[in-house]
């Protein structure tokens, strides 16, 4: 009875890590889940549940140094490592998130003008207008709020796309045997990159200082990690998996031409419950993505990070009202979500490495465990060894523009987590050096 009374209890209290979950859970991740499960069957199913698990843990590291430290991320990294530092994680999260939300734009206005046959410009402004009006008029509480109920009924639509789509659970099974097919790679680190991700990493500590949560609300951040990205998270991108795998037979598909075909190919209740989960995804996170480039310049420039200081009001507006911009690139979303995915896989390292680091010093009020530290680790490797394989891959289709300033950007970030090792190492052979002295 007392579990199901802290249960309820926290239910009703969770946010932030939602937040963080409706950004992973967006056009982008959907993309590439429509891509694996039609280009290669159910065989990557394994990928999709191992990066749930992911990125529930890159959200319990941001967690832990959010809470234990009470503050946002760039003023952790500026008052522990230096000013140099938080720039250059200020201009990884404004790349990143910028870009994607220019593209998360044109995908929720190419939606919309599928659903009701009007122009997708006009829905850009109008859609610019709704996210300027309601986050700089009503700030975080409002974006929670909305968030937990699309994110809701996001999952709730495509866990009904499944009772509507012929799945083969045998081959479903067969897909969790861990197996990458020809050619599956740069697909599989797609899925495992939308829900490890610089914006989720960095926001996290922002949105629970909004909420006012301190290091005696460790239990119910947890909690709210653990509902947001193991479960509906992992929920989503599990169902639009598997609806893929088992109609979907052409991997160039964009997401709104996904959708269309399913009506041919299993009914029309399956292509609308599609176009308005995708839709639902896009707002939401539309809205949680519009949020963090202000965070982190606001935070920067020393700033409040919240509507009551007009100057950050003044900067998230303009965010909002620039998003518009987005409705005009048209094209293919899938094409235009390679520089998402670049910039995206490109930043989040660095970011990964510095929660690391902090967590691992006097910037943290109790020490990390060696289980937490080794998560931290293999998450780094993992995310690094996806950042050098997409340079590789673009480096390889000939060095133009785009590819040698993602590589220029790359270059630049590995040198700082270099120096960041360096620092580290010479600081815990420095402490230890001092007790050898001082006990002899």
């Amino acid at each position: 009875m007392a579990v199901a009374d802290s249960i309820r209890s926290y239910a009703g209290k969770m946010g932030p890590s939602w937040v963080a979950g409706a950004i992973a859970a967006g056009p982008a991740t959907m993309a590439t889940l429509i891509t694996a499960g039609a280009g290669y069957g159910y065989s990557l199913l394994w990928v999709v549940v191992l990066s749930t698990v992911a990125g529930a843990l890159a959200q319990y590291l941001a967690m832990r140094l959010g809470l234990l430290t009470e503050q946002g991320i760039v003023g952790v990294v500026e008052d522990y490592l230096g000013e140099w530092w938080a720039w250059l994680l200020v201009v990884d999260v404004v790349l990143a998130s910028g870009v994607a939300q220019l593209v998360i734009m044109n995908t929720l206005a190419s939606v919309s003008a599928t659903i009701t046959g009007m122009d997708a410009w006009v829905w850009g402004v109008a859609w610019a207008a709704v996210l300027a009006l309601g986050l700089a008029g009503r700030g975080y509480n409002l974006l929670e709020t909305a968030t937990k109920v699309l994110v809701a009924a996001v999952v709730l639509a495509f866990i009904a796309s499944l009772f509507v789509v012929p799945i083969d659970l045998g081959a479903a099974a067969g897909g969790l045997v861990p197996a990458l097919p020809g050619g599956s790679a740069l697909v599989a680190a797609g899925i495992l990159g939308g829900a490890v991700h610089i914006t989720l990493i960095t926001m996290h500590s922002y949105t629970m200082r909004v909420k006012g949560w301190t290091e005696s609300e460790y239990k119910l951040a947890t909690f709210d990690i653990g509902a947001s990205m193991l479960v509906a998270f992992g929920i989503y991108s599990v169902a639009i998996f598997l609806v893929a795998a088992s109609v979907l037979t052409q991997p160039s598909l964009s997401t709104v031409e996904a959708a269309q075909a399913l009506g041919p190919l299993v009914g029309e209740n399956a292509r609308w419950l599609f176009l308005l989960g995708l839709g639902g995804a896009a707002v939401s996170t539309l809205g949680g993505n519009t949020i963090v480039p202000p965070f982190v310049i606001a935070d920067k420039l020393g700033w409040g990070t919240t509507v009551d200081d007009s100057r950050y009001r003044a900067l998230l507006a303009a965010v909002a009202l620039l998003s518009a911009l987005g409705a005009v690139i048209g094209g293919q979303v899938l094409g235009q979500l390679v520089l998402v995915l670049a910039l995206g896989t490109v930043g989040t390292p660095f970011a990964i490495a510095l929660v690391v680091y902090l967590l691992n010093s006097p910037a943290v009020s109790r020490p990390t465990g060696t289980l937490t530290n080794v998560g931290g680790v293999a998450l780094l490797l993992v995310s690094g060894a996806l950042a050098a394989n997409f340079v590789r891959e673009q480096i390889a289709g000939g060095v133009n523009p785009l590819s040698g300033s993602v590589l220029a950007f790359a270059v630049l970030l590995g040198l700082a987590m270099v120096g960041l090792l360096v620092k580290y190492a010479r600081e815990r052979f420095g402490r230890g050096s001092t007790a050898v002295e001082s006990a002899s």
